[in-house]
């Protein structure tokens, strides 16, 4: 794929853009958009550069972090505490962001999702209370490992490192999780599944694909 060079806010804008003329591939009255990448890329900082700009474009958006939808501590930590298998198949509530997130904004829906399940610190429910998102909403949800779960993304952006930049930007303390990215680089090959691909090697100078038309 070639990729040109691009600054954030130019992205942000053809991206916002772009996700406004979109409809939902399913007849929604909702958009389901993704950032996808591993937590060296930043994927959250993206994700709330498009919700500003699509909200001063009038639209309602809820932006949704994966890890806000982490499964209980007794079921990730299982195999112990730096099994990058355990981190790709156990981690993320799957099932969780299926009921909270996508049933909710299909056709016939209710509109109504929740913002996160499970804090991961005090190791209990949130129990935060739901959006509403109005017809002509949407969802923005950001986070490692999102794609190839057969998520109905209306579009989907990958936020993609070479293996040495990740290495480069992943702290010490998380580089257990690497592995996980090498499998999901071989198994899913986001570069090729996601809509748009931003290269982010340097976190100062991205570079992309341009926008799907």
């Amino acid at each position: 794929m070639r990729l040109e060079a691009i600054t954030w806010e130019r992205l942000t804008d053809a991206l916002a853009a772009r996700i406004d003329a979109l409809t939902a591939h399913d007849g929604s009255p909702w958009l389901r958009v993704a950032v996808d990448g591993a937590p060296a890329a930043a994927p959250g900082d993206l994700a709330g550069r498009l919700a500003e700009a699509l909200r001063l474009r009038g639209r309602a958006v809820h932006k949704a972090g994966a890890h806000g939808f982490l499964r209980p501590a007794s079921l990730r930590l299982e195999y112990g505490r730096e099994d990058p298998d355990a981190y790709y198949d156990e981690w993320f509530d799957r099932r969780a962001l299926w009921r909270e997130i996508f049933q909710p904004l299909e056709p016939g829906g209710t509109g109504r999702v929740l913002p996160d399940l499970w804090d991961p610190e005090a190791d209990r429910a949130t129990r935060s209370a739901y959006v509403e998102l109005p017809p002509g909403g949407l969802v923005l949800l950001h986070g490692p490992l999102l794609l190839g779960q057969w998520f109905p993304f209306d579009l989907s952006v990958h936020l993609k490192l070479s293996p040495a930049a990740l290495a480069r930007r992943t702290p010490e303390d998380q580089r257990w999780t690497l592995p996980a990215f090498v499998r999901y680089e071989a198994e899913v090959r986001p570069e090729e599944s996601a809509d748009v691909v931003v290269r982010a090697d340097d976190p100062r100078r991205p570079a992309w694909g341009g926008a799907p038309g």
